[in-house]
């Protein structure tokens, strides 16, 4: 094996080649910067503006597409969907929410860490919905790092469109909890979340309670803005 001799302190050190050690820094030698561990890609956001047609977003085609659009601009390539579901109509089955946004995990637009999985994220298990997810006020951001306007705020527009039920499923019962599976302004409900998960008697960020009307002016009476949240699938 090949013979290395290294200088310390004016002492002659053999070393072996392949062997590493850690010498202490020699006085007045430019301290080593370690860079820093590089932020998590975004994975999750509220969207900043809605598209103005109150339940009307084009279904999950013009939500997913919104949902791209708006991570798009922010600088992200990844795949988006939106978390919404639809409720079962004539020939066409339901869609649950939570099947349409991947396996995790979902970081924020700062990097925050929101869910490791859909266990965490759902509460799926006691243990989970014990610990709870990474979803609060100070988490819970649009795509550009901003919070969401909440309870006691001026424009508060905390409730967020999801459609769902807590376990991010779809409703089975005949009530309409969608727009018209996110295709009507004008008649229908919609269950929304609150971002900041206050009010509605249960603080839950995706079925909080049930709006009554469908229209960007119902939205805004009941403290929305047609804002949903937005999940990166791959």
């Amino acid at each position: 094996m090949k013979r290395i001799v290294a200088i310390l302190g004016g002492v002659a050190l053999p070393l072996m080649a392949g062997s590493i050690f850690a010498f202490a820094q020699a006085p007045g030698a430019a301290p080593v910067r370690q860079a820093p561990p590089a932020r998590q890609p975004m994975g999750f956001f509220v969207t900043s503006v809605g598209l103005g047609k109150g339940g009307d977003l084009g279904g999950l085609a013009g939500a997913d597409a919104h949902c791209q659009e708006l991570a798009a601009a922010a600088g992200s390539t990844k795949t988006w969907h939106a978390y919404l579901s639809t409720q079962a109509r004539p020939g066409q089955p339901a869609v649950n929410a939570r099947d349409r946004i991947g396996s995790g995990p979902w970081y924020n637009s700062k990097g925050g860490i929101i869910s490791a999985d859909q266990n965490e994220l759902h509460g799926d298990t006691l243990e989970a919905a014990q610990q709870h997810n990474g979803l609060w006020k100070l988490s819970i951001l649009n795509e550009k790092g901003e919070m969401i306007r909440g309870e006691a705020e001026n424009g508060n527009v905390h409730d967020i469109l999801t459609g769902s039920t807590t376990d991010g499923r779809a409703f089975a019962d005949i009530a309409d909890h969608t727009c018209n599976n996110w295709t009507s302004s004008t008649t229908g409900a919609v269950r929304v979340g609150h971002s900041d998960r206050i009010g509605g008697g249960n603080s839950s960020w995706n079925s909080s309670e049930e709006v009554a009307a469908c229209s960007q002016q119902a939205f805004a009476q009941a403290h929305g803005a047609g804002l949903f949240y937005c999940f990166a699938v791959n």
